[in-house]
């Protein structure tokens, strides 16, 4: 193992120990042991000397992608003890395809994750949420609204479009395009094959993705308001209504699976201001029941559907709005991407 490799695993040793329970100590590495494949050894030690070995393997960088294969070479040699990947730092996604595979975890922001059945040791702690070291940590996330854009047309059609038709769709250069793909590949939330043709999508994934980079009050101006006869005389204006708008939130997902009666009408609406006086809304600073969300991109109205005389957003759409929206919005959003994994014929094109 090279000398940076050797230095990881003792600082990680060192930061493991700054968090043990009183009595515990952990014993100095074994480097390169004899399966030559775990890059370290060390054994864990409870009060009355009860010890437990523990794997360790170091990896100065690992992305989302890299876990599966890393995991199985790993688990494919006899291990002594339980494995755990140190690094100085693993990101959140990176973090949970690791525990989901009852992978332990350490790195040097002080994200752990550490079970040891025997002697009994389980650590869970957080640190930072993004790399620290801003020199080597790439400059990427789905953020912005051509990322938007992208996210959608994959997830919304069943044979996931190439970067030149990808590009065609969403009328984004090429160039950006296979960037984002890029990262998507390396964050695991496409498969690709041949010369990066995308083979699969993980929808579900990607969408939770996008929520997290662009959280609803990122992608656009939020107004808020109050109907005071209530959501269902707003529904009837709607209805009549010739504005550009498509309702999103808790009321848009009540139309595709049964939730519970949506008290906030979220509404994506192209003009705000020229919207609300024709719906019958009065601008409030509390007690609103409706939101007016003028978006900063368009890509918000793509594929919305009208429904009984009323124009809503995509079930896509609907899924990462609800996800950072306030109150049951999480929950809610859960719940539509459980109702898309069971009807994907009713919404994928």
């Amino acid at each position: 193992m090279v000398a940076r490799d050797n230095t990881l695993v003792r600082e990680a040793l060192r930061e493991l120990r700054r968090r043990l329970p009183p009595g515990w100590s952990v014993s100095e590495p074994e480097i390169e042991p004899a399966s030559r494949v775990i890059d370290a050894e060390a054994a864990v030690t409870a009060p009355g000397r009860r010890t437990g070995p523990i794997s360790i393997e170091a990896r100065a960088r690992l992305d989302p992608k890299g876990v599966l294969p890393l995991v199985e070479a790993m688990r494919r040699t006899p291990s002594r003890g339980p494995l755990i990947v140190v690094s100085r730092y693993l990101s959140e996604a990176t973090r949970d395809r690791l525990r989901e595979r009852d992978v332990g975890y350490l790195d040097l922001t002080g994200n752990v994750r550490i079970v040891v059945p025997r002697p009994g040791l389980f650590i869970e702690t957080h640190g930072a949420a993004e790399d620290p070291d801003r020199e080597r940590r790439p400059a990427r996330s789905l953020r912005g609204p051509k990322a938007g854009r992208i996210v959608r047309a994959l997830v919304d059609r069943k044979r996931p479009p190439g970067v030149r038709e990808l590009g065609a769709i969403t009328k984004i250069d090429a160039g950006y395009v296979s960037r984002v793909l890029a990262f998507l590949d390396t964050e695991a939330l496409v498969t690709r094959v041949g010369r990066g043709r995308v083979q699969s999508v993980d929808w579900p994934a990607l969408l939770r993705r996008r929520a997290r980079d662009a959280p609803l009050e990122s992608r656009g101006r939020t107004r808020t308001y109050l109907h005071p006869r209530g959501l269902s005389a707003l529904v009837a204006r709607l209805a009549k209504s010739d504005e550009r708008y498509a309702i999103t939130g808790g009321l848009a997902a009540a139309a595709f699976a049964p939730t519970a009666p949506a008290r906030l009408a979220t509404i994506w609406a192209r003009d705000a201001a020229q919207a609300a006086p024709r719906l019958g809304l009065r601008p409030v600073e509390a007690g609103a029941n409706v939101l007016l969300i003028e978006p900063g991109d368009d890509g918000v109205f793509e594929g919305a559907a009208q429904r009984d005389g009323l124009w809503y957003a995509a079930p896509s759409q609907v899924a990462v709005d609800l996800l950072t929206s306030p109150g049951r919005g999480p929950a809610e959003g859960e719940e539509l991407i459980g109702w898309m994994l069971a009807n994907e014929e009713a919404w994928r094109r």
